[in-house]
């Protein structure tokens, strides 16, 4: 009788959680924090499609962009207005972390949300227009060590955020002192700095290597240094790194996602156990070849953890290089 029972218990909670899968699919949704064309896109668009064609979703992932403040308008929305939606979640990365840390989300913190996992990594650019007469990095640095004015670096992210970090570390290791006259443009996503750049509007875009990868094979834009280690392969090796070139800078921008804060744990549990599932594909490892990506596989407490990790040692930075205070 009492193990009849157990299973009957047993039963009722995978009942349970294929209900839950179910629901949660009938209209899945992931928010971009920024407009079409740029990192945060790419990641709901990709891993939507992605997730659809394992069949770890029974519908089309619907996308919606919300851009503003450099993730800031999302992260509202989710938090005062869907923060008990079960289907929703949200794209992020190294920016959105950035944010946190800077205190930028005013009255928000990463506590106030659930951060479901990681999908892998992209190594930082800095590119010019294919058009420049800057052939590489440390000639754009000392452009801007001469007369920071004349030199303007648009990114996808607000000021102060991952994008102009990125460009500023790179300053700061080339040899530049006051990090702070970088002339650094925000502007919502990858896709509308990088068409500012080819406007001629500014002379360098900082970037992930995701985002700039369609606009370096239409060749409207050159990759003048990689923010990583030591160089990719496959299609990208013919980039050079900042290293190589003297100088030592280096910046990966993981990407991932998170959810409402009131997200059910069904629903929490679910999503993470999908996106662990997506991960670990053959097609997903395809699309992280394609795009340059470098392997980050957290997931649940884990990845919460890291996200906690990021978010204090880029409050050391921004103290150090004057960001914050």
């Amino acid at each position: 009788m009492k193990r009849t029972a157990t299973r009957g218990a047993i039963a009722a909670i995978a009942l349970s959680l294929s209900a839950f899968a179910a629901s949660a699919q009938d209209n899945p949704e992931c928010i971009a924090p920024a407009n079409p064309g740029g990192g945060w896109d790419f990641t709901c668009r990709q891993v939507g499609k992605s997730l659809q064609d394992l069949g770890l979703i029974d519908q089309t992932m619907q996308v919606v962009n919300l851009a503003g403040g450099g993730g800031g308008v999302a992260f509202a929305e989710v938090v005062n207005k869907r923060n008990d939606d079960d289907s929703l979640i949200v794209a992020a990365s190294s920016a959105t972390a950035t944010r946190l840390a800077q205190g930028a989300y005013p009255g928000n913190t990463m506590e106030q949300v659930r951060w479901l996992a990681s999908v892998g990594a992209d190594y930082g650019v800095i590119a010019v227009a294919k058009d420049s007469d800057i052939e590489t990095l440390p000639q754009l640095l000392d452009r801007i060590k001469s007369d920071p004015g004349a030199v303007s670096i648009a990114g996808g992210s607000a000021v102060g955020g991952w994008d102009h970090l990125k460009v500023l570390i790179a300053a700061s290791a080339y040899g530049i002192e006051d990090v702070r006259k970088v002339k650094y443009i925000a502007f919502d996503g990858g896709g509308e700095a990088v068409t500012q750049l080819l406007a001629g509007s500014v002379q360098g875009f900082t970037g992930d290597i995701s985002e700039a990868k369609g606009f370096v094979d239409s060749g409207d834009i050159r990759v003048i240094a990689v923010l990583a280690p030591e160089r990719l392969g496959g299609e990208f090796a013919d980039f050079p790194t900042a290293r190589e070139q003297g100088v030592d800078a280096i910046g990966a921008n993981w990407r991932g996602f998170y959810a409402p804060g009131g997200m059910s744990d069904e629903a929490y549990n679910a999503w993470v156990s999908k996106i662990g599932e997506l991960y670990a594909s053959d097609e997903w490892k395809a699309v992280m070849d394609a795009n340059g990506m470098a392997p980050l596989d957290l997931q649940g407490d884990a990845f919460q953890s890291f996200v906690h990790d990021s978010v204090a040692q880029i409050q050391a930075i921004s103290k150090e290089i004057g960001i914050i205070k």
